[in-house]
């Protein structure tokens, strides 16, 4: 009777190093979740750069920026950094940290934002890229922002009746990439381009059972100093259909087209 007793004493402080045990599972697993939770910050770039202007007389850039934003604090740690100055032109760096990427964050909205970026000399004409990707410059801009550059480069060339011309005018097109072109027309003000861009899913030659379409437009443009602008567009042959919407085009650049060909 009194080893049974002992037994049962023993067994019962067993059971309670046991519940012990359990409560501090509970408390670690707790803990580990808190800690995940914590954890859920990651670092990021911001969604879009939407501006860079000068500040301190030209030692500093304020960078406009777009970033997540929600019921709950979606950003933290905002920076902005001087990487490297290169070639004339100033890398820069706008980071910080968000819990947009969690599902349950709650980071659903956007807001805008203002990173300083310390140069510690003057930008002069220096032009500057951001995150590796937008690209501004002080040149052509009104201070203290700065412009920015676009597809052909901050300096494209001016309009011209050449093959890299009409390149830039179509890549300033809003249409799909990998578009072809046929020059129409073109003068020291106007110029008439067919653009067609092959649809349908990648594939050989129609001879192997390939089956593609295209869709062909015809775009007017007009002279301007950062180059040729589209401003009209419209498949009839010769100038009448053209001539409703863009009355000042030359007859020269117009009599003579003949109907878009839809492919």
């Amino acid at each position: 009777m009194w080893q049974r007793g002992i037994w049962v004493v023993t067994l019962g402080a067993a059971l309670v190093v046991l519940a012990g045990c359990g409560s501090q599972t509970a408390e670690t697993d707790e803990a580990a979740t808190g800690a995940a939770t914590a954890s859920a910050w990651t670092l990021a770039v911001p969604i879009r750069i939407d501006g860079v202007r000068t500040a301190d007389g030209g030692r500093s850039l304020v960078v406009d920026a777009e970033v997540p934003d929600g019921a709950r604090d979606c950003v933290r740690s905002l920076r902005g950094e001087l990487d490297t100055v290169e070639h004339g032109t100033v890398y820069a760096k706008v980071t910080y940290e968000t819990r947009s990427l969690d599902q349950d964050s709650g980071c659903t909205g956007t807001r805008r934002v203002k990173a300083t970026v310390k140069l510690g000399e003057p930008l002069g004409s220096r032009r500057v890229m951001v995150n590796s990707m937008d690209v501004y410059t002080p040149v052509g801009a009104t201070p203290p922002a700065l412009r920015q550059c676009g597809e052909n480069g901050c300096d494209p060339t001016p309009p011209r009746c050449t093959s890299s011309s009409y390149g830039q005018a179509v890549n300033d097109t809003d249409i799909p990439k990998h578009t072809s072109w046929q020059e129409r027309g073109c003068d020291d003000t106007w110029l008439v381009l067919d653009l067609s861009t092959r649809m349908g899913p990648a594939c050989g030659d129609a001879g192997d059972g390939c089956s593609s379409s295209g869709v062909s437009r015809r775009w007017f443009y007009r002279a301007e100093s950062s180059g040729w602008r589209p401003v009209a567009t419209n498949g009839d042959a010769g100038c009448a259909g053209i001539h409703k919407v863009l009355p000042e085009l030359p007859e020269h650049l117009c009599a003579s087209l003949p109907r878009l060909d839809h492919g």
